[in-house]
């Protein structure tokens, strides 16, 4: 079955990005002039999904509107012959069908995900975390949506290699490896002393999961953090069927940190022919300003 609506939350306060969260909404922070959450719409919207579902809380209207028509910035740019950026702004508002469902406490992943139950229905599904940014050629979310229609509609979960003294950071998985890129788990441990984890292969936020999970987790206690955790639903169906990892390729940014953001940034400025040049020469004027050694 095609697979046409993404859950992505965005019910978290961005307090790691205070005071500038204090009064916006952290994924509309900007890495050059592109709001991060756009790159993880764009992911989703280049592998075919036709429906966003936002999983919000109180202050979060902004990334719903930056996704809607302005038409008075549309009238304004049209009245002053700025042709490409009237393309621009009305390209990001029809790139996507957009609905939220609020997140009123926030109570872990999984929770966050049921949120979106009504409205997801009973059909597979992808859930793409809005602070994680992967860059590839195929998008990430399209790799894992081959693996899944190659294996019957299953659950996969995408992993990365992390150093072993980083599994503490993620949920690792395990299992048995049916190729290089390909898994079939038997479950995942959240954030594993690095002496107790069984790999170092972590989930960083893509999924495909099937509507057998929304059952799941009304059941499932709450785990780690007293919160409900997605790593608890995706153990309950190891037990079920059959559910796969793959080490999806693509370079990813955790932009829910400031150094990760910062990697972002500087990547996708030298990445750019528009501004590479420009940063160059303001990073080398700095660093002799700043007498730093390389």
């Amino acid at each position: 079955m095609k697979i046409k609506k993404a859950i992505i939350p965005i019910a978290g306060k961005g307090t790691r990005f205070l005071p500038a969260t204090k009064e916006i909404a952290k994924e509309i922070i900007p890495i050059i002039n592109v709001p991060m959450i756009h790159y993880i719409v764009q992911e989703a919207v280049e592998a075919g999904i036709e429906q966003i579902i936002f999983v919000t809380s109180s202050g979060k209207f902004s990334v719903e509107d930056y996704f809607d028509r302005n038409q008075e910035l549309e009238a304004f740019l049209e009245r002053n012959n700025k042709t490409k950026e009237l393309e621009l702004i009305r390209k990001i508002g029809s790139m996507v069908d957009v609905t939220a469902v609020r997140q009123k406490e926030q109570l872990g992943l999984g929770h966050a995900v049921l949120m979106a139950k009504s409205m997801v229905g009973d059909e597979p599904f992808a859930v793409l975390l809005g602070d994680d940014i992967v860059i590839n050629e195929k998008p990430a979310i399209k790799q894992l949506m081959e693996v899944s229609l190659a294996h019957a509609g299953s659950t996969v979960i995408g992993v990365m290699e992390v150093p072993k003294e980083d599994t503490a950071k993620y949920g690792i998985v395990r299992g048995e490896f049916l190729n290089d890129r390909t898994l079939r788990m038997n479950g995942m441990v959240e954030k594993p002393k690095p002496e107790e984890a069984p790999t170092n292969l972590a989930t960083p936020g893509r999924y495909i999961l099937t509507p057998e999970i929304f059952e799941i987790l009304e059941k499932i206690p709450r785990g780690a953090g007293n919160e409900y955790q997605l790593t608890d639903a995706i153990n309950v169906l190891c037990q079920r069927k059959s559910v796969y990892a793959y080490k999806f390729e693509g370079e990813r940014f955790d932009t829910g940190n400031i150094h990760g953001y910062l990697d972002a940034t500087i990547d996708f400025a030298l990445k750019d022919p528009e501004t590479r040049e420009k940063f160059i020469q303001s990073l080398q004027h700095r660093i002799k300003k700043y007498g730093i050694k390389i």
